[in-house]
């Protein structure tokens, strides 16, 4: 069921819950961080859990831990998404307003704490350190071309109605 709910990451309850989960498994070595009646398998059971939930986590945002180009094709996609919920009704917010900034506390307070986790845990071993460093220069090449990134895929979009209101024959995608 853990796993499952790994990736409701909006839900604070959840996260909270997650945290202490994760704090609990790996306070190895302090004074009171199990239990003492719990035995070893408890305790390797614990880390197994959380571990498979932050790596359900990661797997759900991996491209913001991959290449540049891998990210932004993603994240494109997404803002495709949001932005035809918005347009058709779906969404109550334009997601252009909010979407650089969005993506630079998603970095901050997600997806980098994440990739530290997980190389603390040491279960992708020396992969750690590359997703941790794609991670942190994907967020660094965003802060730096994220507005005008923005810029460009609402400008996309707006193509993209523009296309199929005419109704042009272009090979286009008007089923969002």
């Amino acid at each position: 069921v853990n796993t499952v709910m790994a990736t409701d990451i909006m839900d604070k309850e959840l996260s909270a819950d997650r945290k202490s989960r994760w704090n609990i498994a790996f306070a190895q070595g302090e004074v009171g961080s199990f239990p003492l009646h719990e035995n070893v398998w408890t305790s390797v059971n614990r880390k197994a859990t959380i571990v498979i939930e932050h790596l359900i986590q990661a797997s759900d945002v991996a491209h913001t831990m991959q290449h540049w180009h891998i990210y932004r094709k993603w994240n494109a996609k997404l803002f495709e998404e949001c932005y035809a919920a918005y347009k058709a009704g779906r969404a109550d917010n334009d997601p252009a307003e909010q979407w650089y900034e969005g993506e630079i506390g998603f970095f901050d307070y997600y997806i980098i704490p994440l990739a530290m986790k997980l190389k603390s845990c040491g279960v992708f071993g020396v992969s750690s350190d590359e997703y941790l460093n794609y991670a942190r220069q994907n967020r660094k090449e965003w802060e730096s071309k994220g507005r005008e990134i923005v810029a460009e895929l609402v400008e996309s979009e707006k193509l993209r109605e523009s296309m199929c209101h005419k109704n042009t024959g272009a090979q286009i995608d008007c089923q969002q």
